[in-house]
């Protein structure tokens, strides 16, 4: 009997990870008809969702965090910069920077910097804030999805957020 103890535990673990994974990570292929061109980038702030579009009839669907009320934006922009485990400060210059990779990073895994503002879409240190009203304005993702977005998207992209 001793020896089905440490066995249990450990399947207890396993069972205990994977119900509190992120459903969404990755993506999911859904019906998106639209005017849009493969490769834009929409954001439904209502909804709390990003689509990447695939072609005329598919995009992917990934969910997101997004401004609070009064931070949140609408309109176009272009995503300007990409940068992996990026550092940041809440304030560059006047607080402290927390490096890419630390615990403490909000920015998470990625970011790729818009041309409008101050504004990423990011990955973040928080999974729980995802599918919230929760930024300054920043779209905010799991940190499995911003990759994956991150691999599928040049600078130049165009990102549309709807209210």
């Amino acid at each position: 009997m001793k020896v089905l103890r440490p066995v249990a535990a450990v399947l207890l673990l396993i069972a205990s990870l994977i119900a509190t994974s992120p459903a969404f990570a990755r993506g999911d292929v859904v019906a998106f008809r639209s005017g849009y061109r493969a490769g834009t980038i929409i954001v439904a702030t209502s909804q709390r969702q990003l689509f990447y579009v695939l072609d005329q009839e598919r995009a992917i669907r990934y969910p997101v965090g997004v401004g609070r009320a009064g931070m949140a934006w609408h309109g176009v922009a272009y995503v300007a910069a990409k940068h992996i485990r990026p550092a940041w400060a809440r304030i560059p210059g006047r607080t402290p920077t927390y490096p890419g990779g630390s615990p403490n990073n909000p920015m998470g895994a990625a970011a790729m910097g818009l041309d409008r503002g101050n504004y990423a879409i990011h990955g973040t240190n928080d999974p729980s804030s995802i599918g919230g009203f929760v930024s300054h304005g920043c779209i905010r993702m799991f940190n499995e999805d911003i990759m994956d977005l991150y691999r599928r998207t040049p600078i130049g992209t165009q990102v549309h957020v709807l209210r």
